[in-house]
This record gives structure tokens, C-alpha cells and sequence, in this order.
């Protein structure tokens, strides 16, 4: 379960914006994002973002689609919260390795304001601000 309200992040600037208002925030990442920028971007991402606002409270989820391959490589690189599709045939196997790392397999994506829709920045400060968990 996701405590904090999820905006989706596809670069640093949009995650120093999320973390800029200085509210708890799920930092999401773009659907699949494992696949096409790599969990190393990520973790880079990640850590710049948090740099740069190291006081607000924030998770960051990495979205592997339906790759238990990036799923793993995530888990090995320090991911501990990832999105993982279900249907793939490794998906038990990629929950057990998770367990045992204290990590988190998300079957589905959060529901989440996407900064990279128009307009959404200007919406975001009432995004975190009404979004259940936000407190």
C-alpha cells in the first residue's frame, strides 16, 4: 500500500518540482520506465531529486512493465518499490525475491497526477494536497 499521493516523474526537473512543494509524494515513474531508460537513470534520478530537497518525505517507484529481467536488475540495484505486471509468467518468482530483500512488488501502477500532461504542474500543489495519504 502507497501512504503517499504518486505523481509521475520523466525527468529530473519534473521530480525536483514534486518534491518542491515540501508535502509527502510517491515519485512514479514513467509506465515502463525500466525498459526504456534503464534502473540505473532512475536511481540517479532519484538521488539528484532528493539532493536537492533531502527533507521532504518521498518514496519513488520504478515501473519494469512486464519485464521480470528489469524487475531484478531493479532489486539488485536498491529499487525497493517497483510495479510489476501480474500477467508475467515470473511474476511469483520476482514477488519471492522481493520479500526476501524487504522490497515491495506492486501489481498495478498507483493512481497519480502526471507531470507530463499539460498542465498538470499548476495542478500539482492540490494534487498532493487533496490526495488520501497526503497528510
Amino acid at each position: 500500500m502507497i501512504h503517499y499521493p504518486a505523481v509521475t516523474v520523466h525527468g529530473l526537473a519534473q521530480a525536483v518540482a514534486a518534491l518542491a512543494q515540501g508535502r509527502p509524494v510517491a515519485l512514479l515513474s514513467g509506465r515502463g520506465a525500466a525498459l526504456y531508460a534503464g534502473c540505473a537513470w532512475w536511481r540517479e534520478l532519484i538521488g539528484a531529486a532528493r539532493a536537492v530537497h533531502p527533507d521532504v518525505p518521498a518514496i519513488d517507484i520504478l515501473d519494469c512493465a512486464d519485464a521480470p529481467g528489469r524487475a531484478m536488475e531493479a532489486l539488485r540495484t536498491g529499487q525497493r518499490l517497483l510495479v510489476l505486471d501480474p500477467a508475467c509468467p515470473a511474476f511469483a518468482a520476482v514477488t519471492g525475491a522481493a520479500a526476501c530483500l524487504g522490497a515491495t512488488l506492486l501489481a498495478a501502477r498507483p493512481p497519480a497526477l502526471d507531470l507530463a500532461q499539460r498542465g498538470a504542474e499548476r495542478r500539482l500543489a492540490a494534487w498532493l494536497a487533496a490526495t488520501p495519504g497526503a497528510s
